[in-house]
C-alpha cells in the first residue's frame, strides 16, 4: 500500500450554479448492475447515503430500452438473475419476464427512493484536493442541468449506445423503398404481418427476432456473411424441475440450480478450448436433427471461428429452427453487394426483395456511456490507462466499473464486483483514506501493455470495432479482465486491500504520515 497525502480546500461552484446534491456514492445506470449494486451498498454498508442516476425513464437497462420482437435473454435467469433474489420462471425469460423480477426486487429492498430517472449524465470530474467527483447531468423532463457531489463513483451503465444500433453503411441504402428497422431502435407502429421480411445477422438479436417475427410475418429471410453457433434445447433445466417437484424451498432450488449451470458451464469452456472440434460436432447435432439429413447445416450453421470465441445463444425448445423446418423462415449465406429499390442485390447475384429489412448487427459500444472524464479539469482518456482486474483503471481514484462476463452470465460479474466495493468503501472508512486508486507494481512496470481482449480469446466484431477506447491489458491476472469467473469468485474476496496495488491519499486533517 502506498500513502499519499494532499491539501484539501473548501469545495466550491462557479458563479450562478446551485449548490450540487453529495452523496457518498453515485451510481450511474438502473439496469441489472446497477440495481445488484444498490443491494449490496444497503446490506453491506447501511451507513451510505447514495443514489442511483438513470437516464431512461424507468430501470432496467437493455430490457426496458429494447422492444424488438421477441425479446429475451441469452443466458439463463438463474445466473443472470441475482444470488439474493431466487428465480423460478423458465431459465431464459422474455424482457418482460426480467422487468417484473427487477421490479419486485427495488420493491422489495424499497430501492426505489434512491432512483433519479431521466437524468443523462454528461461529464464527471475528479477533484485531488477536495477528494470528489463531480458529476454534471441534464435532467429530461425540464432538460436543467444538474449537479451532485460524490466520494466514490461506480459506473454501472452497460457497454452499448442504447438509442443507436449499429449499421453498417452499405451502398444503395437511400435507394431501399422498403422499411430498415435497427431491433435497437424498433418503430413501435411496424407492421410486419403479412410481409416479406429480410434480417441481416445471424446473433443471438436475429434469433431472437426470427421466430417472433416469423409467427405472423409471410416469409422470414435471416442473411448471414458467416454462421453463428448456437445451442438449441428445451427451456427448462431437469435438476430444477425435479427440485420442484420435490416441493424444495424456492432459495434451496435456486442455489442448487446456480451451482450446476456454474459447474457445467465451466467444464464446457474447457472443453472449448481443449477440444473445440468435439464442441462444435455437439453443437451442430441438435442443429442437424432439428432440420433434417437434407438441409445443408454445414453451409449455414458451421462458423469458421472456434468455439466460444463468440457468444453461444442459447435457442429455447429450437424455435430458430423450427421455423426454418417449417418454410416460415430460411437462411441464406452471403454478402451483400448493394441495396436496391426492392431489397438486397447478394455477391452471388442473386435479389432479395423485403417490405422490411431488420438490420440486427450489432451495437456500438461505448467507454462509460460516452460521458466526457476528467481529473482536475484535464480530459481523461481510458485508453491511456491499464484495467485493474476489470473493473478500476490507473490513476483513476473512487471509480468502480461493472463489466461483465461473455461466457458466463453479467451478473455473476456485477456481484463479484459489488461484493469488492463494498469491502474498499469499508476499508477506507476504517483507515480515513480519502481516496483510493490502483497503480502499477514495480514488478509491473516492465510489462507489455496489450489491447484490452486477445482475439485469439474472443473476437465479435463490435468488441474488435472498440478496442481503440477500451483501457490497456497487461500479461499478468491482476491486469487482466478475464473470462474466468471460476477462478474469480476465489480470487475477488482475497484481494488486499493494503497490497501494494491501491495507492490511498489522506486529506488534509489526516493525522497518517506519507511514507
Amino acid at each position: 500500500m502506498t500513502v499519499q497525502t494532499t491539501k484539501a480546500k473548501d469545495p466550491g461552484r462557479q458563479a450562478g450554479q446551485a449548490a450540487p446534491e453529495h452523496y457518498d456514492v453515485v451510481i450511474v445506470g438502473a439496469g441489472i448492475s446497477g440495481i445488484g449494486g444498490a443491494y449490496f451498498l444497503g446490506q453491506q454498508c447501511p451507513d451510505k447515503r447514495f443514489v442511483i442516476l438513470e437516464a431512461e425513464e424507468s430501470f432496467g437497462g437493455t430490457w426496458w430500452t429494447h422492444r424488438s420482437p421477441g425479446i429475451r435473454s441469452d443466458s439463463d435467469l438463474h445466473t443472470f438473475g441475482y444470488s439474493f433474489k431466487p428465480w423460478i420462471g423458465p431459465p431464459i425469460a422474455t424482457a418482460e419476464e426480467i422487468l417484473a423480477y427487477m421490479g419486485d426486487v427495488i420493491e422489495e429492498n424499497d430501492l426505489d427512493q434512491y432512483i433519479r430517472y431521466g437524468h443523462k449524465i454528461l461529464k464527471a470530474d475528479w477533484s485531488y484536493a477536495d477528494s470528489l467527483w463531480t458529476v454534471e447531468a441534464i435532467r429530461g423532463a425540464t432538460g436543467e442541468t444538474v449537479r451532485f457531489t460524490c466520494n466514490f463513483l461506480w459506473m454501472c451503465q452497460g457497454y452499448y449506445r442504447h438509442n443507436e444500433g449499429y449499421t453498417p453503411d452499405w451502398e444503395g441504402m437511400d435507394d431501399y423503398k422498403g422499411i430498415i428497422a435497427h431491433p435497437e431502435n424498433w418503430p413501435t407502429d411496424l407492421d410486419y404481418d403479412d410481409k416479406e421480411v429480410l434480417v441481416i445477422g445471424s446473433g443471438a438479436t436475429a434469433a431472437t427476432v426470427i421466430p417472433a417475427m416469423a409467427a405472423t410475418a409471410k416469409h422470414v429471410t435471416m442473411l448471414q456473411r458467416s454462421p453463428t453457433y448456437f445451442r438449441p434445447g428445451r427451456n427448462a433445466i431437469e435438476i430444477t424441475e425435479t427440485l420442484r417437484e420435490l416441493q424444495v424451498d424456492d432459495d434451496v432450488i435456486h442455489d442448487i440450480t446456480r451451482r450446476k449451470i456454474m459447474f457445467d458451464q465451466a467444464a464446457f469452456t474447457d472443453m472449448c478450448f481443449d477440444n473445440p472440434e468435439a464442441v462444435t460436432k455437439d453443437l451442430l447435432a441438435p442443429v442437424r436433427e432439428l432440420l433434417g439429413p437434407d438441409y445443408d447445416a454445414d453451409k449455414h450453421f458451421t462458423p469458421s471461428y472456434l468455439p466460444w470465441r463468440q457468444r453461444i445463444a442459447f435457442v429455447p425448445d429450437g424455435d430458430l429452427f423450427q421455423g426454418i423446418k417449417s418454410g416460415k423462415a430460411s437462411v441464406v449465406t452471403d454478402h451483400i453487394d448493394h441495396f436496391t429499390e426492392k431489397g438486397i442485390l447478394l455477391q452471388s447475384g442473386e435479389e432479395l426483395e423485403a417490405d422490411i429489412v431488420v438490420t440486427a448487427t450489432g451495437f456500438n459500444m461505448n467507454m462509460m456511456g460516452d460521458i466526457a472524464f476528467s481529473i482536475d479539469g484535464k480530459p481523461l482518456d481510458f485508453h491511456d490507462t491499464v484495467n485493474y482486474r476489470g473493473m478500476m483503471f490507473t490513476g483513476v481514484p473512487n471509480l468502480a466499473w461493472v463489466f461483465g462476463y461473455f461466457r458466463a452470465s453479467w451478473t455473476l460479474r456485477s456481484e463479484l464486483i459489488a461484493e469488492f466495493v463494498c469491502r474498499l468503501l469499508n476499508h477506507m472508512d476504517e483507515s480515513g483514506a480519502k481516496s483510493v486508486a490502483p497503480e502499477l507494481r514495480a514488478q509491473d512496470k516492465d510489462m507489455p501493455l496489450l489491447e484490452w481482449m486477445e482475439e485469439d480469446n474472443f473476437n465479435p466484431n463490435y468488441l474488435k470495432r472498440a478496442m481503440s477506447i477500451l483501457p490497456k491489458r497487461g500479461d499478468k491476472r491482476e491486469w487482466q479482465h478475464t473470462q474466468d469467473y471460476w477462478r474469480e469468485k476465489n480470487e475477488f474476496p482475497e484481494i488486499d486491500l493494503d497490497g501494494e496495488t491501491f495507492v490511498y491519499r489522506w486529506g488534509a486533517h489526516s493525522n497518517v504520515a506519507a511514507e
